[in-house]
């Protein structure tokens, strides 16, 4: 966290318009119903505005009157707490310090996945593509186990997951005919009004596979 003199009246996200964890943060940020300001910008050109508060210029950034959040999980903790209702995390202390090992889980096992497939070599590519398809068939029965992400009340889990289930076809991963439950699940969040409003134009289209390398 890092406080400083922004001058701003109202909350401002400054995201990519296709960077996965910033997703995570606009999905988090429409279900909870915060009105703030998206500002879209290209992660290898930040605005000297985002740089003035963050000088890594990294997606996404939360500024809030002086306060200044650049990691997408920790603002998404921010604003389940700064606004409680609809709270996405469960009440009691065990229930969410399971929710968050399971959020590092994902981010360790698939998100890590995706960033190779998407910023590799053809080979390392290929082979971290296979490894993420291999890993989200066999956690199968904890998609099927309930209607949200081992819960039956949506969650900041289901936040971190929709995105890089959306992102699968992009890079050329098809569940939806070997692994009924997983693209059940995807449908659902892929439903939800907060999913519809959290994607920037560039993700409408990501439901085109991206050419051969």
């Amino acid at each position: 966290m890092v406080t400083v003199n922004t001058r701003r009246s109202v909350m401002t996200l400054f995201s990519s318009p296709t960077c996965a964890m910033s997703h995570c943060t606009r999905l988090a940020m429409h279900e909870k119903g915060v009105t703030a300001e998206i500002e879209y910008f290209d992660p290898s050109d930040p605005p000297e505005s985002l740089l003035e508060l963050n000088p890594n210029g990294t997606s996404p950034t939360l500024v809030e009157r002086d306060l200044v959040l650049y990691d997408s999980r920790i603002i998404m903790e921010y604003l389940d707490e700064r606004f409680p209702h609809p709270p996405l995390h469960q009440m009691d202390p065990v229930s969410r310090a399971n929710a968050r090992m399971i959020i590092k889980r994902i981010d360790q096992d698939w998100y890590h996945l995706l960033d190779e497939v998407l910023n590799s070599g053809e080979k390392k590519s290929a082979r971290a593509k296979k490894m993420l398809k291999e890993s989200l068939i066999a956690a199968t029965p904890l998609f099927a186990a309930s209607d949200f992400f081992m819960s039956e009340d949506f969650s900041l889990i289901d936040c971190t997951l929709a995105p890089l289930l959306w992102r699968l076809p992009h890079i050329g991963i098809n569940l939806s005919e070997s692994e009924g439950a997983i693209d059940a699940y995807a449908q659902r969040l892929f439903k939800r009004e907060a999913f519809v409003a959290s994607l920037s134009e560039e993700e409408q289209e990501m439901t085109k596979p991206l050419s051969k390398r």
